[in-house]
């Protein structure tokens, strides 16, 4: 999964694959002064971003694993911030919930040292288009 192709967001943000996980691509970012927001603290847009690469990374991921093509759009994101990203390492992972012909939802979720405690979640609601 380390093949995954991301946009040039990902690379100024510096997010990367981390792992495979169970199918799903387990992204990450290192802290560093770029993702800097309130002293201290991970910026809300670099979270909500990382959060954002592994929604696609996880749809794109299942949507392979189907045999299937196509556009992906998002419609609606919604991100709640549990509690500020300190500076460390930030891990994020999706999980598609449902994928249908046209709609695809998947909720994504960030840690950093305790996956129990998530720093922040997130609902992705996409359209699907068929290639062809």
């Amino acid at each position: 999964m380390n093949d995954l192709a991301l946009p040039p967001y990902a690379d100024a943000l510096g997010i990367a694959v981390d792992r495979d996980e169970d199918g799903n691509p387990v992204m990450f970012v290192d802290f560093s002064p770029r993702i800097l927001g309130r002293p201290g603290f991970l910026h809300g847009g670099a979270l909500s971003g990382l959060m954002e690469m592994a929604g696609f990374a996880a749809l794109r991921a299942e949507l392979a694993r189907r045999g299937e093509a196509g556009k992906i759009k998002p419609v609606n994101i919604q991100v709640e911030f549990m509690r500020g990203g300190t500076e460390q390492r930030t891990f994020a992972m999706g999980r598609v919930t449902r994928a249908g012909r046209r709609v695809a939802l998947v909720n994504v979720e960030a840690w950093q040292d305790d996956r129990a405690r998530p720093i922040a979640l997130a609902q992705m609601k996409f359209l699907l288009n068929p290639a062809g």
